[in-house]
């Protein structure tokens, strides 16, 4: 049976403080863990919208976007393919981190989903992206106290 670890710590934090869905994934080769989630926005106005793949729709908006936690010296992946890419040590990571990240993801998507629906409002804007302020989410972090360490899950 598996040690209770960050995995599971982040898992409950998520569940208690973010309100979207949400999904992780467990790349276990990678020595990483994907946290993706969902914004969803009623495109009442039927607006034609191009997403990154070309394809055209005017349907309801689903927007998709993912953190990656990851082992500075083990974990290969292109930053450019996530919100954010969050190093862990051999340590593990804080209960108190696993807290404040669900927290600060809650408010990122919170505002990512208000601006989603200006974009919509807005027949000038031309692209949508959601924002992870690296500064806020730093100086978030230099205000913890970390205690108790939850260590990446051995399989």
């Amino acid at each position: 049976m598996a040690k209770y670890g960050f995995l599971d710590v982040l898992q409950d934090e998520l569940e208690k403080r973010f309100t979207y869905n949400f999904e992780m994934n467990w790349d276990k080769r990678n020595f990483a863990v994907e946290v993706s989630f969902l914004l969803e926005v009623e495109n009442t106005a039927g607006v034609a919208l191009t997403d990154v793949e070309g394809v055209e729709s005017a349907e309801n908006i689903e927007y998709e976007d993912t953190v990656i936690f990851y082992n500075p010296a083990k974990s290969h992946f292109d930053e450019e393919d996530y919100l954010a890419a969050i190093p862990y040590t051999d340590k593990g990571l804080s209960a108190e981190f696993l807290a404040y990240f669900a927290e600060f993801l809650q408010d990122t998507a919170d505002q990512g989903l208000d601006d989603l629906m200006d974009f919509l409002a807005d027949e000038t804007a031309e692209e949508f992206t959601v924002n992870w302020q690296v500064d806020k989410f730093t100086q978030g972090l230099s205000e913890l106290t970390e205690t108790e360490f939850y260590k990446y899950p051995r399989y």
